[in-house]
């Protein structure tokens, strides 16, 4: 395969993940901000930078998620607390403690 050939193939397998991209998600991909700001790369370390403040931007995000995920289960668990507690006392499950002595009735 010669050197013309290869780049076309590769060139038409990239338009097909292209459109096959845009009739998944809706989004050209072409005109994405990303897409534009890296078009605008004009050197190596300008490209690299990109990619850098995106890689940051997501490791910021998972450490955001690291934190929030342990505190919604917690956050569902003293809901579901408060409201099985507020529920019984609503039917009378849950009774006060008699003091010492006091005869039950």
């Amino acid at each position: 395969m010669n050197h013309q050939s290869g780049s076309s193939h590769l060139r038409v397998l990239f338009e097909a993940a292209l459109d096959n991209y845009r009739r998944q998600t809706g989004i050209e991909l072409a005109e994405h901000p990303l897409a534009e700001r890296l078009q605008d790369g004009n050197t190596v370390e300008s490209v690299t930078a990109i990619f850098h403040e995106q890689a940051q931007d997501f490791k910021e995000f998972r450490e955001k998620d690291k934190v929030l995920k342990p505190l919604k289960k917690i956050l569902t668990v003293l809901n579901i607390l408060s409201s099985t507690a507020d529920f019984a006392q609503d039917i009378g499950l849950v009774r006060r403690r008699r003091p010492w002595g006091v005869p039950r009735l």
